[in-house]
C-alpha cells in the first residue's frame, strides 16, 4: 500500500531528535522552519498516492510517461527539495531486478538487498 501524505507526516512522529540552532524541535511537522517542506512533502506522496499514478511502467511508452510524472511531481516544488523519494526507490528495484549478480558475488550480501528491498516496498519507505 502506498502512503498518503497525511501517513507520511504522521510517521515523522515517531521519537526522532531534531534540532534547530541547538535547540530541540519539539514536532518538525508544525514548526516554523519546517512545516512547508513537511507539508510540501506530504503533497507529493497524495500525488503518488493518487489512484491515477498507481500503475507501473511495462514499456518504453510507460517509462517516457514515468519520466513526466517525475517531472511533474518535481514540478510540485520547483525543484527546491532535490530528487524525488522515487530516485532511491528505483535504484534499489533496479538492483534488485538484477540480484543474480549480487548472489554470484556474495549470498548474504544478496539476502541483505532481497531484505531491503522487500522492507522498503512492504513500508513504502524512501531513503531520505
Amino acid at each position: 500500500m502506498i502512503k498518503t501524505g497525511a501517513q507520511h507526516i504522521a510517521s515523522l512522529n515517531d521519537g526522532r531528535e531534531i534540532y534547530l540552532d541547538g535547540q530541540r524541535v519539539a514536532d518538525a511537522t508544525t514548526h516554523p522552519a519546517y512545516r512547508g517542506a513537511v507539508a510540501s512533502v506530504g503533497r507529493m506522496f497524495d500525488f503518488q498516492s493518487a489512484p491515477e499514478n498507481l500503475e507501473l511502467p511495462q514499456s518504453y511508452e510507460a517509462l517516457k510517461r514515468r519520466r513526466a510524472a517525475l517531472e511533474a511531481w518535481t514540478g510540485l516544488h520547483a525543484g527546491f527539495l532535490g530528487r524525488a523519494p522515487d530516485h532511491v526507490a528505483s535504484c534499489i528495484s533496479g538492483m534488485y531486478m538484477g540480484r543474480e549478480v549480487f548472489e554470484a558475488y556474495n549470498a548474504d550480501r544478496a539476502k541483505a538487498l532481497r531484505d531491503y528491498y522487500v522492507y522498503a516496498r512492504d513500508n513504502d519507505w524512501s531513503a531520505p
